[in-house]
């Protein structure tokens, strides 16, 4: 049975591991499965255009998987107003080539939860990398937004609580920038869930698949 690991910034060797790595304008590599995306830590104003125009020529490969990182961070250094910008020309091109839109976000929720509620777009939108509250993920759920959750919740009691509450229908796995192997998340997902690792794999195998229409 495979490991879907939805967003990650390495390329498992593991053959039972399908990785969508994380790729960015200025990558060089797109011989396997792969996201892209302008993240808002590297939006620069004099490279807009060109950039645009490379993440539109990459969404059309035929190994591309989904659009992203993409999103709103309040810590970064660019002006919010802009990387709104940047995120909404985004949004277009997702749903354009009818890409999942995986989503970056930092201190900016509520921000793309309106966003979301005015453009109704037809593409799923993941939020990767969660560790926020149940009732924040209960929002997302409830428009439509999946949750990917990685190594945060390996020890955080009260991330393994909001996981337990959750519809496996609306969550998927990843392991980001981490070390830790997408197993060792599924093991840990397997047991919050009390499930059998097994059947873990098949619930989000089919969620893999609903997403990313494979």
């Amino acid at each position: 049975m495979i490991f879907f690991d939805v967003h990650t910034h390495r390329l498992s060797s593991d053959k039972n591991v399908v990785s969508i790595v994380n790729k960015y304008p200025n990558s060089t590599d797109f011989s396997r499965p792969f996201s892209i995306g302008i993240h808002p830590w590297f939006i620069k104003k004099e490279k807009i255009t060109e950039d645009f125009l490379i993440l539109e020529t990459k969404l059309q490969d035929k190994n591309c998987y989904a659009l992203g990182e993409c999103g709103l961070d309040k810590l970064a250094t660019i002006d919010f107003e802009f990387q709104k910008e940047v995120f909404i020309k985004q949004i277009q091109f997702s749903e354009k080539y009818q890409k999942p839109l995986i989503i970056h976000c930092v201190k900016a929720h509520q921000e793309i939860i309106e966003l979301k509620k005015i453009v109704k777009p037809k593409q799923i939108w993941i939020l990767h990398g969660f560790n926020k509250s149940k009732q924040l993920a209960e929002s997302c759920i409830k428009i439509g937004i999946v949750l990917s959750f990685g190594s945060a919740f390996i020890k955080n009691k009260k991330l393994q609580e909001t996981f337990l509450a959750l519809p496996l229908s609306s969550i998927v796995l990843e392991t980001d920038d981490n070390e830790v192997e997408i197993k060792e998340v599924y093991q840990k997902a397997s047991i919050i869930k009390k499930m059998k690792i097994d059947e873990l794999q098949k619930e989000i195998k089919q969620n893999f698949n609903t997403i990313f229409k494979k």
